[in-house]
C-alpha cells in the first residue's frame, strides 16, 4: 500500500489505457454534489443542447483522456427500484457519455452471484487501484491506492464480470 493517495485527476493523466470505475452505492453524499443533487431534486434539469451549461472541468479530463486513446468504462450497480440519488446520477450520465465515458447500468439483482470487492473502485492500466471508501451515510471517507496484483485482478474480474452483464445506458429504464 502506499501512503500518499494520488488524486483521481492525478491517476487519470498517467493513465495510458484503461480507467476502469465500479460503483455499487445507491446514494452518495459528496460535497461537491450537494448543491447539483439539491438542484435536481428541485426540478432543475440539464439541457442536453446547452453543453456550456453544463461542462465541467471533469467531463474535459475526460474527453481529453479518452482523445489520447484510454478507455474509461463505467459500471453502475442499482438496487430497484432505484434511490432518488440513481434516478439523478441517471438523469446526468448524458454529461459523461459526451466526454467519451462508456457507463452502463447493472440491478443488483443479477449481481448476486458476482465476487465483488467490498468498496467502489478506479482500476487504471489493470495495475493501480483505487479503492474509495465511504461512511455509511455516503459521505466521502477518502481513498486508498494499492498496486498489490491481486487486488488488481481481483477488480479487473470483478469489473469485467459486472460489464458482462451491463444494460447501456440509453437502454437502462429507471424503475
Amino acid at each position: 500500500m502506499q501512503s500518499s493517495v494520488p488524486t483521481i485527476d492525478e491517476l487519470i493523466h498517467g493513465c495510458a489505457h484503461s480507467a476502469l470505475h465500479l460503483e455499487m452505492r445507491d446514494s452518495y453524499a459528496v460535497d461537491y454534489e450537494a448543491g447539483p443533487f439539491a438542484a435536481w431534486r428541485s426540478g432543475f434539469r440539464h439541457d442536453p443542447a446547452d453543453r456550456a451549461s453544463w461542462w465541467r472541468p471533469w467531463l474535459h479530463l475526460m474527453s481529453v483522456t479518452v482523445a489520447r486513446g484510454v478507455v474509461v468504462r463505467r459500471a453502475r450497480i442499482v438496487s430497484e427500484p432505484v434511490s432518488e440519488y440513481i434516478q439523478y446520477e441517471h438523469s446526468g450520465t448524458f454529461t459523461n457519455i459526451a466526454a467519451g465515458e462508456q457507463v452502463q447500468w447493472l440491478p443488483r439483482r443479477r449481481a448476486s452471484d458476482i465476487a465483488l470487492p467490498g468498496n467502489d473502485f478506479w482500476l487504471f492500466d489493470n495495475q493501480w487501484v483505487r479503492w474509495n471508501h465511504f461512511a455509511g451515510d455516503g459521505s466521502s471517507m477518502g481513498g486508498e491506492i494499492s498496486d498489490d496484483p491481486s487486488a488488481a485482478k481481483l477488480c479487473a474480474e470483478a469489473f469485467e464480470a459486472v460489464w458482462s452483464r451491463v444494460i447501456p445506458h440509453d437502454q437502462y429504464q429507471i424503475h
